[in-house]
C-alpha cells in the first residue's frame, strides 16, 4: 500500500513536469535496487501545521507578498499551492481550572495573550487560498487531523475534471503518523520542508524499505492497545526500522479498531520508522461513519480503495514487503513502559523486579507484611503514623 500510494503521487508529478519517468521506472520495479541517479520526489496532498511552526510560515508568506509588492509584481501570486491546515494547539495554556466556565476563560486568555498573532492569522485566512485555520480549544493537532480533517481519499480538479487521489500529508508534528491508523500516509517533518511543500516543492525520498508486520488472532481479555504498542515498540526497536516504512497486514487487523490502530501509529517516532500505515478496511469505514463524515465521502473511500486494490479483507494474500515480521496478538500481555525508554517493556508480573533493580530497593515484602493503617488524623501538623510490620514507622502526609 505504501509503495502504491507513493507511485501514484510520483506519476502525477511526472505529468506535471516536476519529475522524470526514470523515477517511475525505479519505483515500479520495487523492491529491486534503483538506478544510481533515480530520485523519488514526494509532494503531499496537503500539509498539516501546528502554531509553533505554522505562524512563522505565515510570516514568511506575508514577507514574500511584501517583496512582490515592492518589486511592482502581483503579490497575490504568492499563495499556497498545496492545501494547508493550521491548528492552534501548542501555545494554549491552562490558566483556569475547576470552574464551569474554565474552558471559556482559558480561550479568552489565549486570545488576549496572543492578540497580535491572531490578527495575523485572521488576515492569512482571508488573504490566502488553500489555507484553513483551526482555532484554539479544539484539541491537539494530530487528534483533530484524525477525527475531522483526514478524508482518506481527496478530490482534486485536474483539467476541469474531478479526480480522486489518496489523502497524503506532511505535518510539522512528530506524531503526525497517528493518522496512519486511518489509512492515510503521512509523517512528521520540519517547518522548512513543510513550507517548501506548501510552495509546491517536493521532498526527495530514498527508495522505500517497507517492513510488514502481520497480525494474528486478537488481544486477550485484559490486554489493551497500550500493551500492544509497547510490545510492538520493543519488537521493532530490536529489528531496526529507522528510516523505514512500517505497514501492517493480516487477519488480526479485523479485531483492532481505528483508535487502537492510531495508538500504534502514534508511537511511530518511538520505534523510529518514517510511517506506520494501516490498510483501509471495514474498521476504517466504521470510524469514518461514527466520527460524522458525510455518507458521500465514505462511499467514495470504499469505491476508490477497492478499485485501486487498497482495501483489505480477511483471507487476502500477504502483500509484498522488503521485510516481514509476525506478531501473535493472543500473546500480548499487560505491560508498562520501562523506567528510561519506551522499548524497555516490563510485563506486569515483573514490575517489582524491575523497580528493585533500577532503584536498588530491598526484597519484595510479603503480602501480610504491611499492616493496616492504625491511626488516621494525628497531630496538629496533619501527619498520620502508619505501623509497618509493627516495627517500623513512616510519616504520611495527609492530602488536602
Amino acid at each position: 500500500m505504501t509503495v502504491k500510494v507513493l507511485l501514484e503521487g510520483l506519476i502525477r508529478l511526472v505529468e506535471a513536469g516536476v519529475a522524470d519517468e526514470k523515477s517511475i521506472t525505479a519505483l515500479a520495479h520495487w523492491p529491486a535496487p534503483p538506478h544510481a541517479d533515480a530520485e523519488l520526489p514526494f509532494l503531499p496532498a496537503r500539509v498539516l501545521m501546528q502554531d509553533f511552526t505554522g505562524v512563522p510560515a505565515v510570516v514568511d508568506l506575508a514577507a514574500m507578498r511584501s517583496a512582490m509588492k515592492r518589486a511592482g509584481k502581483d503579490a497575490g501570486k504568492v499563495d499556497p499551492l498545496v492545501p494547508v491546515d493550521l491548528i492552534i494547539d501548542h501555545s494554549v495554556q491552562v490558566d483556569s481550572f475547576g470552574f464551569r466556565d474554565s474552558y471559556t476563560r482559558n480561550i479568552q486568555k489565549e486570545i488576549e495573550r496572543n492578540r497580535e498573532r491572531y490578527a495575523l492569522l485572521r488576515w492569512a485566512q482571508q488573504a490566502f487560498h488553500n489555507f484553513s485555520l483551526v482555532p484554539p480549544g479544539m484539541g491537539i493537532c494530530h487528534q483533530v487531523n484524525l477525527e475531522y480533517l483526514a478524508k482518506v481519499v481527496q478530490v482534486r480538479d485536474v483539467g476541469g475534471h474531478k479526480v480522486a487521489i489518496p489523502d497524503t500529508l506532511m505535518g510539522t508534528d512528530s506524531h503526525t503518523t497517528m493518522v496512519n491508523g486511518l489509512g492515510v500516509l503521512g509523517w512528521g517533518t520540519g517547518g522548512i520542508e513543510a513550507e517548501a511543500a506548501i510552495l509546491g516543492q517536493p521532498a526527495y525520498l530514498a527508495t522505500p524499505v517497507v517492513v510488514g508486520v502481520r497480525f494474528h488472532g486478537a488481544l486477550p481479555a485484559g490486554s489493551t492497545a497500550t500493551d500492544l504498542v509497547l510490545t510492538l515498540t520493543e519488537m521493532l526497536r530490536k529489528h531496526g526500522v529507522v528510516d523505514k516504512f512500517v505497514e501492517f497486514c493480516g487477519d488480526g487487523l479485523s479485531s483492532l479498531s481505528v483508535p487502537d490502530r492510531a495508538t500504534l501509529s502514534n508511537m511511530c517516532p518511538e520505534y523510529g520508522a518514517t510511517s506506520a500505515l494501516f490498510p483501509v478496511d471495514h474498521q476504517t469505514l466504521r470510524y469514518l461513519e461514527v466520527t460524522g463524515r458525510e455518507r458521500e465521502q465514505i462511499d467514495l473511500v470504499e469505491r476508490y480503495t477497492k478499485e485501486q486494490g487498497l482495501f483489505r479483507v480477511d483471507g487476502a494474500p500477504t502483500p509484498n514487503f522488503t521485510e516481514l515480521l509476525e506478531l501473535d496478538l493472543t500473546k500480548v500481555e499487560s505491560s508498562v513502559a520501562g523506567p528510561k525508554r519506551p522499548q524497555d517493556r516490563v510485563p506486569l508480573p515483573k514490575v517489582w523486579e524491575s523497580f528493585s533493580t533500577v532503584f536498588k530497593a530491598g526484597p519484595k515484602p510479603e503480602p501480610d507484611a504491611i499492616s493496616r493503617l492504625t491511626q488516621e488524623g494525628g497531630p496538629v501538623d496533619g501527619r498520620a503514623t502508619v505501623a509497618v510490620h509493627a516495627k517500623h514507622e513512616a510519616q504520611v502526609e495527609h492530602g488536602c
